[in-house]
């Protein structure tokens, strides 16, 4: 007996031939969304309307820097706040730990139209106590609300974000920079953190994308963001291109934020590639 005839050689399946269903599915579903937005191009070619805009894109402009202000100064204060909420879910005090979980349970589980409502309404209506310490001037004012609720809400998902990428460095990291000598609070600012930051940037990227886009419910407390001018446009024009529009601006800084986190993911991982 020969030895190609002694070793059995599997040979390779079939390569599938003609159109299965998944690949017919995904087609079909690709040219739905093509038509469709082919659709809303033509509707908004069609029914362009120069007095539409001479009138409310000034207003959609003003909008836009409310959005933006209210997303960069709520992850930036959710930033601040997530720090001791993170050290708290990763401490050995069961109290800290605790009182962590329950802040981080409580935010992640309930809507933030709901956290948006307790702050505005809520809190609002202790207008006596807040005036005698002296907090009414912020309660009062509905874009603060719409900031403070914002800011507790994705400090919890931000503290998580941070605590899962601080725990996916592998331990050793820690003991090899405790046998150089380095102070634990060293390790973590140049060892621990580094790394850190490479598994967290796409998670606080789609959180910032989600902030941006649940940033139209502060519309509903009566801020005039983008989405808050834009139920103004519709109210007074009666034309859906108010919405429409607003939907493609909310669509095009998604994309740029998108864009800009694979970019930049794409910068700090450069040693990665092989």
């Amino acid at each position: 007996m020969s030895v190609s005839q002694a070793i059995a050689i599997d040979k390779p399946p079939p390569q599938g031939r003609g159109w299965p269903r998944a690949r017919i599915l995904g087609y079909a579903l690709v040219g739905i969304w093509v038509l469709f937005g082919a659709g809303i191009v033509a509707y908004l070619v069609y029914a362009w309307n120069a007095e539409f805009f001479a009138r409310y894109a000034p207003a959609y402009l003003q909008g836009l820097g409310t959005t933006l202000s209210l997303v960069s100064i709520s992850m930036v204060l959710g930033a601040i706040f997530s720090l001791p909420v993170a050290y708290g879910r990763m401490s050995k005090n069961r109290l800290l730990s605790g009182l962590a979980y329950c802040y981080v349970y409580f935010f992640r589980g309930t809507p933030l139209l709901v956290q948006t409502y307790l702050v505005y309404y809520g809190i609002g209506s202790f207008r006596p106590e807040l005036e005698t310490v002296g907090l009414w001037w912020f309660f009062r004012e509905a874009f603060y609300c719409g900031v403070f609720a914002f800011s507790l809400n994705t400090a919890a998902y931000q503290a998580e974000i941070l605590r899962g990428a601080i725990e996916s460095v592998p331990r050793g990291q820690w003991e090899g920079a405790a046998s150089l000598g380095l102070h634990r609070l060293q390790t973590l600012r140049k060892v621990v953190l580094p790394q850190a930051i490479i598994v967290a940037l796409r998670p606080y990227g789609n959180e910032l994308i989600l902030m941006i886009k649940a940033s139209a419910i502060v519309a509903i407390i009566t801020v005039y963001d983008l989405m808050g001018n834009a139920k103004l446009a519709y109210a007074k024009s009666f034309d859906i291109q108010a919405y429409i529009w607003v939907a493609i601006v909310y669509l095009v800084m998604v994309e740029i934020l998108r864009h800009g986190v694979e970019w930049i993911e794409r910068r700090i991982t450069v040693h990665l590639h092989r």
